[in-house]
């Protein structure tokens, strides 16, 4: 099976009934309002956004959803000390430390066994919240580290050009949440290395070495064979065969061994396209030209909103687009504690997950709803001819109560 990019259903698909999880943030939660005014599209869909505080919303959270969330993803301020349009980044190190280690624990409790939390952050605090993630996932729980290209350009004002960020990718449980991830998709490289030399009726292959290293080998890989061409195959020094005796003469009768277009070349094994039923694992490297950059979000709010001043530094829709394709599949519920320009929740609607957005500015109205609005309506930019999104959903817009003003 071939993985198609295109499609937005790969993956297993989930049972879980995600509108009831919406319903109990209303109804098992006191601090929770719902606001007909902000929300948009369908009524309980699993979808949501919540204004408020997301340390205190986080704790609602562990007593509706625990263990319910496949994917959070983070983008917490980098504290770098720079000054953005909707907040000062910089805060001191131990104070940020500590605010972020408080929402990771919570966060921790929300995942299921299968889930994995993914986290931007540059330079500035990337070690020591990979320590102190450590602590609290544990470290064989920690996945990898991704070299995200978010710009292309050179950037002359500074020592060096910094043109990467990075993604912390922690598991609840490394191997429940290995078993499942999905892989990518096939590249056009990958797929151009299958060929058909030979006309088989199966179709395209590639060959690969019969022979490997001798170290962990049973007798039964030590042998020779005749081949068609009536030579004597004995193993390279060091190295045994793949298949006991009999199963190499059973693949030789089956054309499954490649011996050169001449019949007279080191026996390969073939390996057909149709039955390979896995993608490519996944690499830590993540180029700018195949999950945009922050650039390429920028543009793409401001064709959302029509306004030059926005967000400084907004996720492209192609790099979540990733992130959940790896980590969830649909009906998945998604989470974004710092949800900012709202690029999680309106990837996660495309791809048919449910989600959690939580944002405690007011532009969670302004922008977060507003862009989920044209979402719902078929909204046609960022991933939408990727996943082939014609618009339909919708989502429940919550106050937290508790915040000392009144929901509008």
């Amino acid at each position: 099976m071939i993985f198609d990019a295109t499609t937005q259903t790969l993956g297993k698909s989930s049972n879980d009934k995600q509108p009831e999880l919406s319903c109990s943030l209303e109804t098992n939660s006191n601090s929770l309002q719902r606001t007909a005014r902000w929300s948009a599209g369908a009524k309980k869909t699993g979808n949501a956004l919540i204004h408020g505080d997301n340390l205190k919303v986080l704790n609602i959270l562990t007593r509706t959803h625990a263990s319910k969330i496949k994917c959070v993803y983070l983008d917490p301020p980098y504290n770098n000390g720079e000054s953005y349009e909707h907040y000062y980044d910089s805060m001191g190190h131990e104070e940020w430390l500590r605010a972020v280690t408080a929402r990771l624990q919570l966060v921790r409790i929300l995942l299921s066994e299968q889930g994995s939390l993914w986290i931007s952050i540059d330079d500035s605090e990337l070690h020591y919240l990979k320590v102190a993630t450590d602590n609290i996932f544990g470290r064989d729980n920690f996945v990898s580290t991704i070299v995200w290209e978010h710009r292309t350009t050179r950037e002359n004002r500074n020592v060096f050009s910094h043109n990467h960020e990075y993604l912390l990718v922690y598991a609840k449980n490394i191997r429940a949440w290995s078993a499942e991830r999905n892989s990518m998709p096939l590249t056009d490289d990958v797929i151009g290395r299958y060929k058909n030399p030979d006309s088989d009726p199966r179709g395209r292959w590639q060959s690969v070495s019969a022979n490997v290293q001798d170290g962990h080998a049973t007798s039964q890989q030590f042998y020779s064979f005749k081949g068609p061409n009536g030579r004597n195959y004995q193993p390279p020094k060091g190295r045994c065969w793949v298949y006991t005796k009999s199963k190499m003469l059973k693949a030789i009768a089956n054309n499954e061994v490649w011996f050169g277009q001449d019949g007279n070349g080191v026996p390969r094994l073939k390996r057909f396209l149709k039955d390979r039923e896995k993608g490519l694992t996944p690499e830590t490297l993540w180029q700018a030209e195949h999950v945009g950059t922050t650039s390429d979000a920028k543009k793409h709010l401001i064709s959302l909103f029509r306004e030059a001043a926005l967000f400084d530094t907004p996720k492209p829709e192609q790099l979540i687009h990733r992130i959940l394709h790896i980590s969830t599949n649909p009906g998945d519920l998604v989470l974004d504690a710092y949800l900012g320009s709202g690029t999680t929740a309106a990837v996660a609607h495309k791809m048919r997950r449910a989600y959690i957005g939580i944002e405690n500015g007011d532009h969670i109205k302004t922008h977060c709803a507003h862009r989920l609005r044209q979402v719902i309506e078929g909204e046609e930019g960022g991933i939408s001819s990727l996943v082939e999104w014609k618009g339909g959903g919708g989502f429940d817009y919550f106050e937290f109560k508790d915040r000392g003003r009144r929901a509008k």
